[in-house]
């Protein structure tokens, strides 16, 4: 555990992670609950535990990032966890957070192709609203056959949390309050 101030976080642009808003009392308390949590829920693979975690302060508020350097991880459950305990835990990932408060312009490219980003933390979380979501900026993006590839996966998907996995390998999962954010700052650059 790293205590850290915002201008480190700042530098933190070429790491993702998870960051948890309003975590008072012991850290510690935090750090081996959130692992313990993480190792049950599958997100956490091989009895791994997030091995870098920092403790910063921002606007009076206790906040901890978990990051993912070194760590195995099933990336798309913990975005299902974070999308079902955002209100409980503010969760939010940290090229997310680095715009949404601190107004660093965070450019992560994904594996091989880029992931359009898609506001659904906020949303009715009914899998066909968030599936039709999903759809529409993908198809809104030109990406009309991963649009219905997507579709077709999730139809055929056993459960919630799956098809909410397949939601997350077609788009980068992001909060209604990050988009709104994000148009704020394209307006004040367009009319410069």
């Amino acid at each position: 555990m790293n205590h850290i101030t915002t201008e480190e976080l700042c530098t933190m642009v070429d790491h993702e992670g998870l960051v948890l808003q309003g975590c008072g009392g012991d850290p510690m308390e935090w750090i081996n609950g959130i692992n313990d949590l993480l190792k049950k829920e599958g997100v956490l693979q091989n009895d791994d535990s997030f091995k870098e975690v920092y403790i910063f302060e921002y606007e009076n508020c206790t906040n901890i990032l978990f990051d993912f350097e070194n760590v195995v991880l099933n990336i798309g459950r913990l975005a299902m966890w974070r999308v079902r305990t955002h209100e409980t835990f503010g969760g939010t990932w940290l090229s997310d957070y680095l715009t949404a408060n601190l107004g660093i312009i965070v450019n992560q490219q994904t594996d091989q192709k880029e992931k359009p980003d898609c506001a659904l933390i906020g949303q009715d979380g009914n899998i066909f609203n968030l599936m039709g979501i999903a759809f529409r900026t993908l198809k809104g993006k030109g990406l009309g056959e991963q649009a219905k590839e997507m579709q077709d996966r999730i139809a055929s998907s056993g459960s919630y949390d799956e098809a909410l996995g397949i939601i997350g390998e077609y788009v980068n999962i992001t909060s209604t309050q990050n988009e709104q954010v994000i148009q704020d700052q394209q307006m004040k650059g367009a009319q410069l």
